[in-house]
């Protein structure tokens, strides 16, 4: 029989991370591609934390899932790294899983390379297609490339850029199992956690986006976005230059070195287009692109262009929308 295929589920303690059914989906096409596509085994989902009865049956739900691993423990209420990179490697360590993917997102990129290195394998990071069972597709240079890997080894460990599969359904019945504790190396302690709050839906997940970059010239004009992100129901971005300059905080920022999105509307106004910045957003649906110049390279990947001075553009459209 195939060995398995695992699944670390992101969540905050109180509800699943999104990402995880796209990493879901993602472990799906490798299960169907697994022994010249016969398929493998059974996909499982990781479940590390502290009460997290509410959280598990979320992941039940995920089709093609077949179990959820649970473990509970209150020494993981605030889990980090360390904690979640012990238990991949116990799960992993007897050879029951050919696979561990996560999504690649912050949890993501510091869990699987830190449970590669405990088993001494190598991590293949941002995956956005499976070519095989053990063969993947992976953007380079800010995503004007795509690189194909191949891994010759086992277990396989993998992020995954979730905005390139689409999640699973929420239709599944997955059994609901506890599983042992590892002990993870005591090398850090919690001491808080200082979180931003707001009403506004979270970026990555969000399925529209407006993003301000350097022609918004100062942190206070960004009100225009809020106002209009708000009549949209959708999140707030930013390029790295807006946050560079301080106009707004770092986890506003979309791009290569920022945060990965996929939204049904993206809309870019002041943005010139820096190929670090298109990394992040260019899969979105729908792109629409407001600056007044024409030669600005967010043009060439925009649905739609609004050659147009910004502070005219936005409130037209504000007003538009209010009518």
């Amino acid at each position: 029989m195939s060995a398995n295929i695992l699944v670390i589920a992101e969540h905050d303690g109180a509800e699943l991370y999104p990402g995880t059914l796209n990493t879901v989906a993602a472990a799906g096409e490798i299960a169907a591609r697994h022994d010249g596509g016969g398929g493998a085994g059974e996909i499982h989902i990781l479940l590390v934390g502290e009460n997290l009865g509410e959280i598990a049956k979320s992941c039940a739900k995920a089709a093609g899932v077949t179990k959820i691993l649970v473990v509970d423990d209150a020494k993981f209420a605030h889990p980090g790294a360390e904690d979640v990179a012990a238990q991949i490697s116990a799960a992993l360590g007897g050879g029951a899983y050919s696979h561990a993917l996560a999504p690649a997102s912050t949890f993501g990129k510091a869990v699987i390379p830190y449970a590669a290195a405990l088993l001494d394998r190598q991590a293949i990071s941002d995956i956005s297609e499976v070519s095989e069972a053990d063969t993947f597709v992976r953007p380079i240079y800010a995503g004007n490339a795509m690189e194909t890997v191949k891994s010759l080894e086992s277990p396989v460990l993998l992020t995954v850029r979730t905005t390139a599969f689409e999640p699973a359904a929420q239709d599944g019945n997955a059994a609901v199992e506890n599983a042992a504790a590892a002990e993870p190396p005591v090398r850090v302690k919690f001491i808080e956690h200082a979180l931003s709050s707001s009403e506004r839906p979270e970026l990555t997940s969000a399925r529209v986006v407006v993003s301000g970059g350097r022609g918004m010239q100062n942190g206070e004009n960004f009100a225009m976005l809020e106002k209009l992100a708000d009549k949209l129901g959708g999140a707030v971005g930013a390029s790295r230059a807006a946050v560079d300059a301080g106009f707004v905080p770092n986890e506003y920022q979309v791009g290569q070195t920022g945060k990965v999105v996929a939204p049904d509307l993206y809309l870019a106004v002041g943005i010139s287009g820096a190929i670090q910045h298109l990394a992040g957003m260019k899969d979105s649906k729908c792109i629409v692109a407001i600056n007044n110049d024409e030669e600005a390279p967010i043009f060439q990947v925009a649905d739609y262009s609004w050659c147009e001075d910004l502070f005219t553009a936005v409130p037209a459209l504000q007003g538009e929308l209010e009518k």
